[in-house]
Order: structure tokens, then C-alpha cells, then sequence
């Protein structure tokens, strides 16, 4: 009896060279932008560790000797003025921020993707049609009305329109994964005598959680990074944010007076954005994996 073997045939060397050649080329090009991406990110890294005037000078992305006089010299602070301070009304500004926009957004969502009444379609237009509205348009009778009820130079023009639901992409972010859940869960809730405050805090919310955890990342980077809005409405130094707090490194000529200084705080101010991102970003995978919606 003889035996027969089979043999499956096999990919021609030429497909397989032109395979791997396609692939090299994918993780080269894909490198080449990592690089481009990163090369800010590296040279702030190094200049931060280098003296002032090599800063500008010297074409090296580290430095032969690094120093620590750029870092150690902000424990001195900027014209008196401690750079805590600067980080705490950050903190104190961004946070803020943060609560506004997930109570006022999450109320006003839920009203809109589950409460029929009249004119909520026509209500709902209109509120996305103010993404249209740039921003510089509404900054002169924003500041003429805050400047009459004499509240410039505090934190309420900042904060205010945060708990007024006025971002309508976070609430157009929520509506969207609120009426994504099963309709049954609010009949459910119905049947068991709750309203419809209720329903959105004991049902609504803890479902939406990804969606406000997105909602908080964003809020909270776009708030720590504010520039426009800090220089328009605060005036006293003391006050200042961190990006306000790196512009007082500038002499009377607008040129940096000290560029050490000026790159180790905006490397340092980055720590808090970095922190909070990976402090959250794990619920940001839950997606719809919550115990309410498991089959």
C-alpha cells in the first residue's frame, strides 16, 4: 500500500516579500509620526534641564550637564507671588468646572432624552446650533453684563456658565448615550412609584457613567489649559491661573525674561492634566459593561 501525502500550497515568495514590505512601511511611517508627535514633548523635556541661555543657543535635545536651577528656582516663585498659587485657583477653577458641567449637562440631557414636552425637538436644534456661535462673538456682552453686576476679577464669570448647561457638546454627548438605554429600565422605575428625579439619580446616572467620566476628562483639560478666559476676567496676579502665571515670566518688552523658568512650569503644569487623565481613563472602556445592562 503506498501512501499518499497532500500539501496545501503555500503563499508565492513574491506575495510574501511585497507583504512584509508593506508592513515594514507601516511601522516606519508609523515611527516617523510617533517622532514628529513627540519631538515637542522631548525638547521641552531637555530645555527644562538646561541654563537660559542654551536654551535658545544650543541645538541639542539634552544637555551634556543638566541642571536643576530651572526647577529648584520656582520654590522662589514669580514677582512675590508663589506658583502654588497659581496651581491651586488652577485646581480650584478646573474642578469647578468639572462639577458644573456634569450636574447642569446631566439634568439638561436628561430632559431632553427622556421627557416629552412640547417643543423639545425645536429646543434641542437650538441649542446645538450654538456650536456654531464662535466664541469671540459672545465675549464682549458676556463681559459688558459681568462687568455691570461688578463681578470682574472672580471666578463666577468662569464658572457660571458651567452650571447653566451652556456646553452643548457634553450635553449632546449625554443625550446621545442616555437614549441608547433599554427604554426598560425607566418603565421599571415607573412601575416602582419613582419620578423622574429619582429615575436620573438612582437609574440614569450610574449607567451614564463613561459618559460623564469623558465629559470630566475633556472639561477638566480644556478649563486647566483656559487662557482666553482667565485674561479677560481676572485681573489681580494673585488670582491667576497657570497659564496666566507663565506669561508674568515675560519682561516689559514681551520677551521671556527667564526661559528656563518659563519651560520647567509649563513641563510641571502638565503633571496635573497627565494625572487626572490616568486616574479616569480606566472607566472610559466600560463602555456599556454595567451591571444594569448585562444580559
Amino acid at each position: 500500500m503506498s501512501a499518499t501525502t497532500t500539501s496545501t500550497p503555500s503563499e508565492p515568495l513574491g506575495g510574501l516579500g511585497r507583504k512584509r514590505a508593506g508592513s515594514l512601511l507601516w511601522h516606519l511611517g508609523s515611527l516617523l509620526v510617533l517622532a514628529v508627535v513627540l519631538y515637542p514633548v522631548i525638547w521641552v523635556i531637555g530645555a527644562s534641564f538646561k541654563p537660559s541661555k542654551d536654551i535658545i543657543n544650543s541645538l541639542d535635545l539634552f544637555p551634556a550637564h543638566p541642571i536643576l536651577d530651572n526647577f529648584t528656582g520656582l520654590a522662589d516663585g514669580i514677582a512675590d507671588i508663589s506658583i502654588w498659587s497659581f496651581f491651586r485657583n488652577s485646581l480650584i477653577y478646573s474642578l469647578g468646572a468639572v462639577a458644573g458641567i456634569l450636574i447642569s449637562c446631566s439634568l439638561t440631557a436628561y430632559a431632553f432624552a427622556k421627557i416629552r414636552f412640547a417643543g423639545r425637538n425645536v429646543l434641542f436644534a437650538l441649542m446645538i446650533g450654538t456650536l456654531l456661535l464662535p466664541y469671540h462673538v459672545l465675549l464682549i456682552p458676556q463681559y459688558v453684563m459681568f462687568q455691570k453686576m461688578e463681578l470682574i476679577n472672580t471666578y463666577v464669570p468662569l464658572l457660571l456658565g458651567k452650571f447653566l448647561a451652556t456646553e452643548a457638546f457634553f450635553v449632546f454627548l449625554m443625550v446621545q448615550f442616555m437614549r441608547n438605554l433599554p427604554k426598560e429600565l425607566d418603565e421599571a422605575a415607573r412601575i416602582d412609584g419613582c419620578g423622574h428625579l429619582r429615575t436620573y439619580w438612582s437609574i440614569v446616572l450610574p449607567l451614564c457613567r463613561p459618559a460623564l467620566i469623558t465629559s470630566a476628562i475633556f472639561t477638566f483639560i480644556n478649563a486647566w489649559n483656559d487662557f482666553m478666559g482667565p485674561l479677560i476676567y481676572l485681573n489681580d496676579p494673585s488670582k491667576y491661573t497657570v497659564s496666566l502665571g507663565l506669561t508674568m515670566f515675560r519682561d516689559s518688552d514681551g520677551v521671556a525674561a527667564n526661559y528656563g523658568g518659563l519651560i520647567a512650569m509649563s513641563l510641571v503644569a502638565l503633571l496635573p492634566v497627565l494625572l487626572f487623565f490616568l486616574a479616569f481613563q480606566r472607566y472610559l472602556i466600560d463602555g456599556m459593561a454595567t451591571s444594569g445592562l448585562k444580559g
